[in-house]
């Protein structure tokens, strides 16, 4: 044995000798935390392009009866990711929002408050739906279950040649558009930030009206529609906006951004643009725009008319749809514009990203360990959206583990769940 405080010079080994007592002297060194015998471990050389290197397997993990898919995206919000209902096999989308992030945003909770609120009462094919409200009280979260979609019309229009539709493909959009905004203000609904990043479309090409963060909900014993806050997109706002009006009409707000978006999708430009907030709102002030030549007659007397300076004299939803351009049928000069495939993805039809979930989830073969670990990824929360805001009784509460041998109830620590809804949800 080397002893390591022997004064320098006082062993005088030959250096191949000295390393060679060394490799004897540390097999009877046991490693700390290392359970294994030292003479099983050995360290092999392996060329760089020898390694092979594999995804990280996906592990299922399901919310109440919801398996979770890939991300679709993230916004200020929080992430959206793809779903699947275990019941009815259909592909929803989750908006997964942290109590903690929302605290962070000016008037984050107020706007996911209003936002539900709002939804609860909306049945419309070109609205988009909430299915269920879930909340995860322990992780502070709210999952936000709704119709899937395959993609924002602001995406598409990026990905569209020289960032214009066809007008054919366009017409369709808008008219959906007009429709869905049409059944809004009959709700006495005022959506306030009506903009292509707002919608949707389906895998059948149906558009949905999405985001009601900011929206307002009419009295309805009011005698007009008029509104006194807006916080929509800068470039959607109308002059009255712009220009610190008191008061204005909340459905002429929504024509004007109805016309903005139509002007946008057919020109691939704003009508009015700015270096900063203050050129802009100045130049919407002043009312002033040009509409390009090769825009035709029809569409930019209807363009002329959404954008009307004077919000008295601007369209309505009913002439809009008694308009030459939106009546008329156009043909299909040029090929449809599809939605891209997502980032860092080359799949342009979108397929269901939960299979590789399910697989995981009833198709793998898995230990008891594994199993009890994908039992903690698991939480059922409510199934429903109630009525009234409840406080269920503290308690303990109990998982639903889907696995490959069944359902099974296992009992878990107390944990408080809550129905999930608002005082704000009713009258005042």
């Amino acid at each position: 044995m080397v002893d390591i405080n022997c004064p320098e010079g006082s062993v005088d080994f030959e250096e191949e000798e000295f390393h060679q007592q060394l490799v004897n002297d540390f097999a009877s060194v046991d490693l700390f935390n290392d359970d294994d015998p030292l003479d099983n471990l050995f360290f092999h050389r392996v060329e760089s392009d020898q390694i092979i290197y594999q995804p990280r397997q996906k592990r299922a993990k399901l919310i109440g009866k919801y398996v979770m898919g890939d991300i679709l995206g993230e916004g200020s919000y929080g992430k959206v990711k793809e779903c699947l209902d275990s019941e009815t096999l259909c592909r929803k989308a989750v908006k997964i929002l942290k109590k903690k992030r929302l605290r962070k945003i000016p008037n984050g909770e107020a706007n996911v408050k209003r936002e539900i609120c709002l939804l609860k009462k909306l049945h419309h094919k070109n609205i988009i739906h909430l299915t269920d409200v879930l909340y995860n009280e322990e992780k502070q979260k709210m999952y936000m279950i709704m119709d899937y979609c395959v993609g924002v019309l602001q995406e598409i229009l990026e990905s569209a040649p020289g960032q214009v539709f066809p007008t054919w493909q366009a017409h369709n959009y808008f008219c959906q558009l007009i429709n869905g905004l049409e059944y809004l203000h009959s709700q006495n609904i005022v959506h306030k930030d009506i903009k292509p990043g707002n919608l949707l479309l389906t895998t059948d090409a149906v558009l949905k009206i999405s985001d009601f963060g900011v929206a307002e909900a009419l009295d309805p014993f009011a005698n007009d529609d008029t509104c006194r806050t807006s916080q929509g997109s800068p470039a959607f706002q109308p002059p009255e906006i712009a220009n610190g009006d008191d008061t204005f009409s909340g459905f002429k707000v929504d024509i004007w951004s109805s016309g903005v978006t139509l002007y946008n999708i057919m020109t691939g430009k704003y009508p009015f643009e700015g270096d900063n907030i203050y050129k802009l709102f100045e130049n919407i002030g002043k009312g002033e725009y040009t509409i390009p030549d090769e825009v035709d007659a029809l569409l930019s007397s209807l363009i002329k008319g959404m954008l009307e300076y004077d919000s008295q004299k601007r369209f309505t939803i009913r002439q809009i749809k008694a308009h030459d351009w939106f009546r008329k049928k156009h043909p299909r000069t040029l090929d449809y514009v599809p939605p891209p495939p997502l980032p860092d993805s080359d799949d342009h039809l979108r397929c269901m990203t939960v299979l590789p979930y399910l697989e995981d989830l009833y198709m793998n073969e898995q230990t008891e360990e594994e199993e009890d670990y994908n039992d903690e990824e698991i939480f059922l929360g409510t199934s429903e959206i109630p009525k009234d805001v409840e406080q269920l009784d503290e308690g303990p509460t109990y998982i639903i583990c889907h696995n490959k041998s069944g359902v099974k109830k296992k009992k878990k620590r107390s944990v408080s769940v809550r129905k999930f809804n608002f005082n704000m949800c009713k009258q005042s």
